[in-house]
């Protein structure tokens, strides 16, 4: 939402920590307003099923390959290592529930 919906919301809501909203900025504006309307504000996400360190350090790892290749000008091991790259990151985001 923008801060002009927001502040909307903060209108119809009649509260009185929602007091003097048309002066707050976004953050803090959705942070009175999740307390007052009773909304989690931040949904964690988890990830099932994989270890989520040991996958970053192998994309780490394959960072540095990349690097290498790029330094070196070998194309074929460069995109051999971007597919490597791409494939587990969207392992990790399948994983994430």
């Amino acid at each position: 939402m923008t801060v002009a919906e927001l502040r909307d919301v903060a209108k119809e809501t009649e509260d009185e920590a929602i007091r003097g909203y048309s002066s707050m900025h976004k953050e803090d504006l959705l942070k009175v307003l999740c307390e007052t309307l009773g909304i989690e504000a931040h949904v964690h996400h988890e990830v099932v099923g994989l270890d989520k360190a040991k996958v970053k350090a192998e994309i780490r790892e394959l960072k540095q390959q990349r690097q290498a290749a790029l330094d070196a000008g070998d194309h074929q091991e460069l995109k051999k290592v971007r597919r490597q790259i791409h494939r587990l990151k969207r392992k990790l985001r399948k994983a994430t529930v």
